[in-house]
């Protein structure tokens, strides 16, 4: 079986504005299987604009993007509704994608066993975090676009979340996230807005 090595995002000359101030301008970055790409820079810098345009959800000004394989984008704001629960929110992903992925075995690798069925309301900003990164075990896609992914998440989750990171990498999935804390999986490239 011959593994592709193709880029799975290859962006060249991008760039964007917030009103009349120009954001960045001139990035570029080639994803391929088993990258790890981890952006950095100062609130404000464009992080997660970028990350939402790798997704799709914003148009840049300039520059060419091709992104050649699906992806898992998981933002700030988790999607959780107050009544959905860690099981229904699932549940709701699944029945949309065509997954049949067992959701009991995910709300447990998720650690959200008890949680399970607590409306989105009560749950702490550690469970609702879990429960939307639960979201990347329904459905294989290569591509997995995460903004500041540790926000809310005790040592425990980050371990958990690395540990996902770490074997959707070894598996030739790919990663573009942001974030200001240092990486518990393997980084191949940096890139500073």
């Amino acid at each position: 079986m011959t593994i592709s090595t193709a880029p799975l995002i290859h962006a060249t000359g991008l760039a964007i504005m917030r009103g009349e101030r120009v954001l960045f301008r001139g990035v570029g970055l080639t994803l391929s299987p088993s990258d790890a790409i981890v952006l950095r820079g100062a609130n404000g810098a464009g992080k997660t604009t970028l990350l939402r345009m790798l997704a799709g959800l914003t148009r840049p000004e300039a520059g060419e993007l091709a992104r050649a394989a699906p992806h898992h984008w998981i933002g700030h704001k988790e999607g959780i509704k107050p009544q959905e629960t860690p099981r229904s929110h699932l549940a709701l992903w699944a029945q949309a994608w065509g997954s049949t992925a067992d959701i009991p075995e995910i709300l447990e690798k998720m650690a959200l066993t008890r949680a399970a069925d607590v409306p989105g309301r009560y749950l702490s900003a550690g469970q609702r975090r879990r429960t939307a990164f639960g979201r990347l075990l329904l459905e294989h896609r290569p591509i997995w676009l995460l903004d500041e992914p540790y926000t809310a998440l005790d040592a425990g989750g980050r371990a958990m979340l690395d540990g996902f990171i770490s074997s959707h990498l070894v598996a030739n999935g790919a990663l573009i996230t942001s974030m200001h804390d240092a990486a518990g999986f393997p980084v191949t490239h940096e890139v500073t807005l």
